[in-house]
Formats: structure tokens, C-alpha cells, sequence
């Protein structure tokens, strides 16, 4: 539900560092915030560390009650996770952070054969669900502060209003959200994680980020 512009946000894989980075970011900025974990009880147990305006659900439990979804999860989970709540998820927005990572080499892009984490999510989950991709350029490590990252997050989805309200959601934990356009383009920012990832490795920094220069300073 939506009240004077706050929104009941479910991270599913909140209890990673990802997500639970977010959910800081969101309890901030006045949002409810429902974790989601595949075990209720250890999400139970996260969101007392977390305070007033987080609960905590098994990833299906907290899709069922949130009007916007996040996946945080890994991306072994993926496909799991999507198909566990696609039959709860019909009508509302999925915002697919998950990155296509293999093990050991993450610092060497491999998208998928289907293009992108993002392009599979809409697929399997069909076009009664708005996916939105977004957050996979967000250093972890900075949003665990609680408070907004120095950089931008590109939006992607094919849905323009969809996209609009993530990009709303972007400016509570980073700088802005820039729009990237249609869904196929989030094959750039979930490649780029692994650019930034080598980036960290070499330069031995806790979270590169990314600015998208000559637009107008972010209100």
C-alpha cells in the first residue's frame, strides 16, 4: 500500500548484505519494510536488529503482503525464488537485483543465455508482473551505514510508470535513479558489476560506484 508516498517494500534475501543495506536505507526514509528470508523465523530474528518498521515473512509470506519486491538473492536462488512467488506476485512490481555471478571468476561478466537476470525474472513471471531492474551498481558495503551512497542506480523495465516509482525508490538510498530504459538494457548494469568488482580488487576500494555525467544535479 501506498500512504502519503511511503511504500510496504518486501526484500526478499534481506537478511544478505544487499538487502538488508536497502532495508536500512528504506526504514530511513519512512518506508515499512518486510524481510524476507527462506526460513520466517530467521528473518524474525534479523528484523529486531532492524526496528520499528520492519517485520519479517519467508520470501513468500513477505511478497503476499508488500506492493513492491526485491530480489537480493543469489544468483543460484534466483530462478527458485521467482517461481516459489510468482502465483503472489501478479499485479504488482519486482525489482530484480540479482546479479549473474559464477563463482570463483566474479569479477569476469557471464550473462546468461537469456540475456539477463532480469529478462529471465519477466519471463517466468509474464507480463502481469511489472519487473524492473535496478541497485546492482550499489556498493553493499556503504549502504550498511544507513544512509544514501554516492553514486547513481540505473533503472530499467519496460513499464515507464514502473520504472518512475523505482527511480523514486533509488533516491532514498543513493544520489538518483538515472532510467535506462527498456528491460533488455539491464544487461549492462548486471555486467558491469563484475567491471566494478575487479575495479575494487584493484584499486582495493570498499564499493565503486557510478555517475552518469551531464545531466542536471540531482534534486
Amino acid at each position: 500500500m501506498t500512504v502519503d508516498g511511503k511504500r510496504t517494500i518486501a526484500i526478499l534475501g534481506g537478511t544478505g548484505d544487499l538487502g538488508s543495506g536497502l532495508a536500512k536505507c528504506w526504514l530511513a526514509a519512512g518506508h515499512t519494510v518486510v524481510v524476507g528470508s527462506r526460513s520466517a523465523e530467521k528473518a524474525r530474528q534479523f528484523v529486531q536488529e532492524l526496528g520499528a518498521g520492519a517485520v519479517g515473512q519467508d520470501n513468500v509470506g513477505a511478497a503476499k503482503v508488500a506492493d513492491i519486491i526485491v530480489l537480493a538473492v543469489p544468483y543460484d536462488s534466483h530462478e527458485t525464488t521467482i517461481n516459489a512467488i510468482k502465483d503472489v506476485v501478479h499485479g504488482k512490481i519486482v525489482v530484480d537485483a540479482v546479479v549473474p555471478l559464477v563463482p570463483p571468476k566474479v569479477s569476469t561478466v557471464q550473462l546468461p543465455a537469456g540475456g539477463s537476470a532480469a529478462q529471465i525474472a519477466q519471463q517466468l513471471l509474464g507480463d502481469g508482473v511489472k519487473v524492473v531492474s535496478a541497485f546492482h551498481n550499489v556498493g553493499a558495503t556503504k549502504l550498511q551505514a544507513g544512509e544514501r551512497v554516492d553514486c547513481d542506480v540505473l533503472v530499467f523495465g519496460n513499464d515507464k510508470e514502473a520504472r518512475e516509482t523505482v527511480i523514486a525508490l533509488a533516491g532514498d538510498v543513493a544520489t538518483r535513479g538515472v532510467d535506462g530504459g527498456v528491460l533488455a538494457n539491464s544487461a549492462a548494469a548486471e555486467a558491469l558489476t563484475s567491471v566494478l568488482i575487479a575495479i575494487n580488487r584493484r584499486y582495493k576500494v570498499p564499493g565503486a560506484g557510478i555517475r552518469i555525467t551531464g545531466l542536471p544535479p540531482a534534486g
